[in-house]
């Protein structure tokens, strides 16, 4: 009897794992968390010795301070890690430090390489992003600052280090120290929009069908005369008289004035 009911113990534990594993695995998959940041961030890719890009993908601005990169030509990417609210190296860019100078050539050091402090709101293109069982891994590379780029890692570790949390939470973690910037204001870029087209111009109303037919009397001035009868035809000049050629008429200016009408 007594086995019996053993039995039945151990066959309750089993069950019980077996339908808990799955949700365990649900709550902290990290391949769940990498499907999400891939659809987020469109990474950027880079030529072999990481002096341009070739292919642009999102711009991020960073929300956090402290974030350091390193110039390009560094043979490894410095290491950052956030942590209560702020961008900081600690021990882990501290070994990545050693681990550049022992790559450097000629006994330099990671000193060498020009370092640049990035403040809160600038931004930084994303190179390559990972999600790891203890956080997320996100890989930054800057537009040129005096012909120099910059790049670096920067490690968000989840809430807890113990576990690996939802996709939702793993991205709000992310979201606290940087975003993507919308593609209309990615670069700083502004958008000038084109001048606008002319106006058609618009024709004078007709006259009224009542008016009263334009008249021509000596002594009248050129303006006078356009404004009733309009453009003439033809302008011929000769000393101090000039000459409008009408349809039907011929009309005589000497010195700026009817003085005949043919």
């Amino acid at each position: 009897m007594k086995q019996v009911r053993r039995f039945r113990a151990f066959l309750l534990i089993a069950i019980t794992i077996v339908f808990t594993l799955p949700l365990a695995a649900q709550a902290g998959d990290t391949a769940a968390i990498q499907q999400r940041l891939n659809s987020q961030f469109r990474v950027t890719t880079t030529t072999a010795d990481r002096s341009d890009i070739v292919t642009a993908g999102d711009v991020v601005v960073i929300h956090r301070p402290g974030l350091i990169l390193y110039a390009v030509a560094s043979p490894m990417a410095p290491s950052n890690s956030y942590k209560n609210g702020r961008i900081g190296q600690g021990w882990g860019g501290f070994g990545k430090d050693l681990a550049i100078s022992m790559a450097t050539p000629g006994g330099g050091t990671a000193a060498n390489y020009p370092h640049r402090p990035f403040a809160v709101e600038e931004k930084c293109w994303v190179t390559g992003i990972q999600a790891q069982k203890d956080g997320v891994l996100i890989q930054l590379y800057s537009d040129p600052y005096d012909d120099i780029r910059y790049y670096g890692n920067l490690k968000i570790p989840y809430p807890n280090k113990k576990e690996v949390p939802s996709a939702d939470v793993a991205l709000q973690t992310v979201a606290e120290v940087l975003t993507v910037v919308p593609s209309d204001n990615q670069g700083g870029q502004q958008v000038v929009a084109p001048p606008p087209a002319p106006l058609p111009e618009i024709a004078p109303p007709p006259p009224p069908a009542d008016a009263p037919p334009p008249t021509i009397a000596l002594g009248q001035t050129m303006d006078q005369v356009t404004s009733g009868f309009g453009q003439p035809l033809k302008v011929a000049k000769t000393g101090v008289k000039s000459i409008f050629y009408y349809k039907d008429m011929k009309i005589t200016f000497t010195n700026g004035k009817v003085s005949d009408v043919e």
